[in-house]
């Protein structure tokens, strides 16, 4: 399972997509909005994607990370739109029969997110100054943010 979302991420949806009889470990890797940025004091993050190229990329990622870890299974699902601080961004879950292959394979789904997928982040500061966040999802020196 790996697409977007603009409701409210079912984290019980994400861990029984990687439940497997084989597992001996699961990770769970909660990504939340928090009140705090580099700009200061953040009211509230939205979320926009290429969505066609986004969910293209998220299916890559998955696959990849089955490739590399066979006996893996895999869920992720990141959220877009308006989100209020401490509200579940995205979700990436991971079962392998051993607890070492779940801890990485989950990082490494993660971070390919952050660096890979065209997802843009816009965060509304304290007063209601809004600003992109930088960096979020592909390297900036090539990423293009909407306008």
């Amino acid at each position: 399972m790996a697409r977007l979302t603009k409701r409210v991420i079912d984290l019980t949806k994400v861990l029984v997509a990687v439940q497997e009889s084989g597992a001996g470990g699961t990770t769970l890797f909660i990504g939340t909005v928090r009140d705090n940025s580099e700009a200061g004091t953040v009211d509230m993050i939205r979320y926009q994607a290429y969505e066609p190229m986004a969910e293209k990329r998220l299916q890559e990622i998955e696959e990849e990370a089955e490739r590399r870890w066979p006996m893996a299974r895999v869920s992720l699902v990141h959220r877009l739109g308006e989100l209020a601080v401490g509200e579940v961004s995205v979700a990436v879950a991971v079962s392998a029969p051993h607890r070492a292959e779940a801890f990485e394979a989950c990082r490494y789904i993660i971070e390919r997110i952050k660096r890979d997928v065209p997802i843009w982040k816009k965060e509304r500061l304290a007063g209601g100054r809004e600003v992109w966040v930088e960096g979020h999802t592909i390297g900036t020196a090539r990423k293009r943010r909407p306008r």
